[in-house]
């Protein structure tokens, strides 16, 4: 059992997993999976590779259901989602990629802009305060106009990071976000997501590097052999 401690309740769980067996869209990775996010907790997810960390965050934005069991995001049943209320879920989450995933052909400044106005948005001046805001909370109020490729590998993931907080989500999937950054961008990286963490918003961070879950520590949910377990940050 994996069991953690906004939405705007601090008691309401933002994840509430319960028995729910995790596919990866074909076959079952992870059995009876156990989980639960409260608001404001910054929550490790740790495994090697094909034990389902990945079909974790998928079953989390809606891409792949829960088979059986339990599973809520908020006020979204996993369980019964239909696809039109999939937009909906996702705007309630900031998602941060090991690539970024970034428009190259589009400045940070615009990059911004079309995320909002994918999700919604069509006030011009709310949408470019929203766009300062977030690039000031990322230290990148001097980089709007640049181009990713004009950026270096921790300012490309500090502008993923200001599109995850568009929408300030209570939670935040951050997917290797580290992955492919060195030691030491990696360390602003995660000074960062600390943070984000410490003005309340969840962060859920899947990583695979055990140095930064003992230099960070946070609560760490394992995968292995098909299930889910806690372990301590020193013991990792």
């Amino acid at each position: 059992m994996c069991i953690n401690p906004v939405l705007m309740n601090t008691d309401t769980p933002i994840v509430f997993f319960r028995s729910a067996d995790i596919s990866n869209g074909e076959v079952v990775v992870v059995d009876h999976l156990d989980l639960t996010i409260l608001p404001g907790e910054f929550v490790y997810l740790t495994g090697s590779v094909g034990s389902g960390k990945t079909s974790i965050i998928r079953t989390l934005t809606g891409e792949n259901p829960p088979l059986g069991g339990e599973a809520r995001v908020g006020d979204f049943d996993l369980t019964s989602l239909k696809s039109k209320q999939i937009p909906y879920l996702r705007r309630g989450l900031g998602i941060v990629f090991q690539d970024f995933q970034l428009l190259m052909d589009r400045s940070v400044e615009d990059n911004l802009l079309f995320a909002l106005r994918a999700t919604g948005w069509k006030d011009k001046a709310a949408m470019a305060e929203r766009i300062d805001r977030v690039l000031e909370a990322v230290g990148l109020s001097h980089k709007a106009y640049k181009q990713p490729h004009q950026l270096s590998g921790g300012e490309q993931q500090r502008a993923a990071i200001a599109r995850a907080l568009l929408n300030e989500p209570p939670l935040i999937l951050a997917d290797e976000p580290t992955g492919n950054l060195d030691e030491a961008t990696a360390g602003d990286i995660m000074n960062l997501l600390f943070e984000i963490n410490r003005r309340g918003t969840a962060i859920l961070m899947v990583t695979h590097n055990l140095s930064i879950v003992r230099n960070y520590p946070a609560r760490v949910l394992k995968l292995e052999n098909g299930t889910c377990h806690e372990e301590k940050p020193e013991e990792v």
